[in-house]
Formats: C-alpha cells, structure tokens, sequence
C-alpha cells in the first residue's frame, strides 16, 4: 500500500509475446509506492499503450475524490470493505473480469469474493495484513500483544507512529478490545475512543506514508504498518520487526476496479488481464512483499521472498478482514476519530 506522487510513462511500442499491438493511454490512481516501475515499463512495451501513475494514502481519500467528482482515472485500488461503498454509489463500473482469458489463473478462493460476488467489478492487486512494527535496536518488547501498540510503556513515550486516518486503527482497536466490527453501540465505541485519546500522549506523528522511515531514524521506535511495506523497510537493513500479536492481525485485500468516469475502459481491461498473469504478479508481489492471488507466482519468487517473515506468518494467526460498516457503524467512527484528532 503507500508514499508520494510518481508518474512512469514510455512511448509506445511493438507488441511482444504474442499481444496485440493497442493503441492510447491508462491512468491508474494507486496507493504510494504501490506500483513497481519495471512493471508499467513491461505492460507498456508488450501493450503499446501509454501509463500515468498518480497516488494517494488511505481508501478515505480515494472515496472522497470519486465523490468529488474526479475524473480521468481508469483504473482505481480499493481495499475490500470499500468496494460495496463504490458499487452502491455507482463510482465504479461493470467490466466482467470473469470472463478476462487470464482469469483461469485466479486462485479459488479468491474468486467471486464477498465484496464482489459475480467477480464483475474487481481484479486483484495485492492482498496482506495490517499490524505494528517495531525497531529491535530500539524497543525491549516483541510484538506479541497489540497491547503494546494501544497501552505502550514509558519507553516508547514520544515515539509512537499511527496511521492517520481510521480505517485500520479503529479495526486493529476492535481486534485488541473484543469489540465486534462495524459496532453500532455507542458505549463500545466509546471504549475505542477513550483508549485512542490516551494512546495519543505517547504519538510522535500520525503518518500512512513514511513508517520505516520514522523507524529506521529512531524517532519512532513502534508503528503501524503494513506487512509488505515492513519488509520494503526491513530490506534497507533497517532493524524493523513486523509484529503478529496473540490478538490477531487486519487483514485486507486490494482490487483494481474502473471508475465510472473511465475513458480508457478497454485499456484497463487489458492491465486486469495482464496482472492475472502469474510472471507479472509476481514481479508485483516481489517488488511489494504482499500476498497475491495468481496461481503459479511462487515459481518466480526469489529465495528472500520466500522465507521473508512478512508474507510467511504464523500458521496460527488469527487474520480478521474488517466488513463494510452501516451508516451508523461509520459515524460513531467518524467521531472517535475526530475527536482523537482534536
């Protein structure tokens, strides 16, 4: 998922392995750092068509800017509990992955998805977990409970990273304190907040974009994080530790979808396509570290990719993908964060 604009366009070329020569452009709105420039080079020299790459930090922002009105994107990222939010407010479009020719390649269980059930909306990107990271040079603990994120120690005072926006905290909040999802009772929600206000006076920054960073330079010696992007960090030879407490983690999963608005509808169709082709999934998932959903990706994975901690956890862990919340459920979030915020 996640860090600042970037732009990779190339002219367009002749079309090899066997593809038809295409002709125009794609613009993808993606999370930072989410979208490998190797990969876009190759779609475009095998496609012809010409790739703009723009980004942002949190599925809040992405739905605010559908529901602004922007257009000019063909191909957005949701996570799994925003694309029903799309779909009902007609942001995103039919396209019928299903009946794509590389679709044969989407692992079983990841076809026809809760958040997509007829499979004509979403094609995958990436899919992984949501917990905390820690500097090991740093901190005395070991990641075990979430307790150590929400309830720190006078040590990591000051030097606490969480994410800014709520989507993942608040869930991360209702896996540590037995608090179902999507809660519509305000005295739970009252729990959350009451824990997030206090958790506050140990927060240096609150930040989706630079983590590792705030880890590697030791201002931040815990911080939320996502398991692909701990490992981006941890590759850097930074001391970083991706935790997986006894509680359990957030799971997610990303799609590509098209915005309504899309001018490049075919175009977007012909990257669904090309992403459920197990050597460019996994050229995705070596760049990113998270898990994907393309049989036969394994065979192109490196050694480090395949023993990284970060994509092989625990057999035991408890991974809890987060529903999409009621109108209700959203505002009692709404407010706890407001007023942690505050």
């Amino acid at each position: 998922m996640k860090r600042v604009l970037t732009i990779f366009a190339a002219a367009a070329a002749m079309l090899t392995m066997g593809l038809a020569k295409a002709e125009g452009e794609l613009f993808i709105y993606n999370w930072t750092e989410y979208t490998p420039p190797e990969l876009i080079a190759k779609f475009e020299k095998e496609s012809g068509i010409k790739v703009s790459v723009d980004t942002y930090d949190s599925n809040e922002t992405l739905l605010a800017k559908l529901q602004a009105g922007a257009t000019g994107y063909d191909i957005v990222v949701p996570s799994q509990n925003f694309v029903p939010i799309l779909v009902k407010e007609g942001l995103i479009q039919k396209v019928g992955v299903h009946s794509l020719p590389n679709y044969k390649n989407l692992e079983d269980r990841w076809k026809k998805p809760e958040w997509d059930p007829e499979q004509e909306y979403t094609g995958p990107w990436q899919w992984g977990t949501t917990s905390f990271s820690y500097n090991s040079e740093l901190y005395s603990g070991k990641g075990a409970s979430l307790k150590e994120f929400f309830e720190p120690s006078d040590q990591v005072k000051g030097r606490l990273s969480v994410f800014q926006t709520p989507d993942e905290v608040v869930s991360l909040a209702n896996i540590y304190l037995g608090v179902p999802f999507c809660s519509e009772d305000a005295k739970q929600m009252k729990k959350i907040q009451d824990m997030l206000v206090h958790q506050k006076e140990y927060v240096v920054a609150y930040n989706s974009e630079t983590m590792s960073d705030l880890l590697a330079s030791g201002e931040a010696i815990i911080t939320n994080h996502w398991s692909g992007f701990s490992r981006l960090g941890r590759l850097t030879g930074a001391p970083i530790v991706y935790a997986y407490p006894k509680e359990g983690v957030v799971g997610w999963y990303d799609s590509m979808v098209v915005p309504t608005s899309a001018k490049n509808v075919e175009n977007a169709k012909k990257f669904m396509n090309f992403m459920m082709d197990p050597v460019n999934m996994a050229m995705l998932t070596e760049n990113q570290g998270y898990g994907d959903a393309v049989k036969g990706t394994a065979a192109y994975y490196s050694d480090e990719l395949k023993s990284a901690p970060e994509i092989n956890p625990p057999a035991d862990l408890k991974v809890f993908f987060a529903p999409t919340c009621s109108p209700k459920a959203q505002s009692l979030i709404d407010k706890v964060w407001t007023k942690v915020m505050q």
